[in-house]
């Protein structure tokens, strides 16, 4: 199920998405003591990240962390945590805990093992789920190229974090499955721009989650989720 939210510019998105989001992580920390999220990367959600960064949280007891990243250096243009450390780890949010998919240097079934049992400890499920979509209508890191998309794909998956290497991009990656993700009761799906919503429009037209993995979440009839979308 899905609500799409729509804004005249994108500084009204982004200030109208940094106040929702805040008001969900202060409400978790009051009520458990402390709150999640993931974000993602792109040049998309910048403006929503400074906006976010200058909010008044409990910013030490939030921990932030990405839907997926590339397996590149932390100081790779590529890199989703270079990204974050440099638009949203800053200002108030500078006190806020980061927990780095990426850790070591070989993404094997050892590592893949440790972080989803870390991930389980510290994060899940996450309070607020920042999603991007790009033009084939993969999210996350859930590529309908990828030979692992049905496993990635099952709402049944009990694997948080997946090792994806896509046909149709670079870098070998790691992504929170949709079963993972979609334990959240807050997702919100931020793009931008009329193609965008050529694409959100074609998502929404037909329901082969394969073709187009974003559809797992818009059709999903357990799942929520509010698009945040301007010109």
């Amino acid at each position: 199920m899905y609500k799409l939210n729509d804004f005249d510019s994108r500084k009204q998105l982004n200030e109208a998405l940094a106040e929702t989001v805040s008001e969900i992580l202060q409400s978790a920390i009051t009520l458990k003591g402390k709150a999640s999220i993931a974000v993602s990367g792109g040049s998309t959600p910048k403006g929503f990240f400074n906006v976010l960064s200058n909010k008044k949280i409990d910013w030490k007891n939030v921990t932030i962390t990405l839907a997926d990243e590339r397996w590149v250096d932390k100081n790779s243009n590529a890199s989703n945590a270079r990204l974050v450390h440099e638009h949203l780890l800053q200002n108030k949010a500078s006190v806020a805990k980061f927990f780095h998919l990426k850790q070591g240097e070989k993404l094997c079934e050892e590592t893949l093992v440790d972080l989803n049992l870390s991930a389980n400890n510290t994060l899940l499920p996450l309070d607020v789920v920042i999603l991007g979509m790009g033009e084939d209508g993969h999210t996350a890191s859930l590529f309908p190229c990828s030979e692992q998309i049905k496993q990635d794909l099952d709402s049944a998956n009990e694997s948080l974090l997946i090792k994806i290497e896509p046909k149709t991009a670079p870098h070998q990656r790691i992504t929170f499955s949709f079963a993972a993700l979609k334990q959240s009761k807050n997702i919100f799906l931020h793009i931008c721009g009329e193609g965008k919503k050529q694409v959100l429009n074609k998502a929404l037209s037909t329901n082969d989650i394969f073709e187009m993995p974003i559809r797992a979440f818009l059709q999903d009839k357990d799942t929520n989720i509010q698009i945040y979308w301007a010109k």
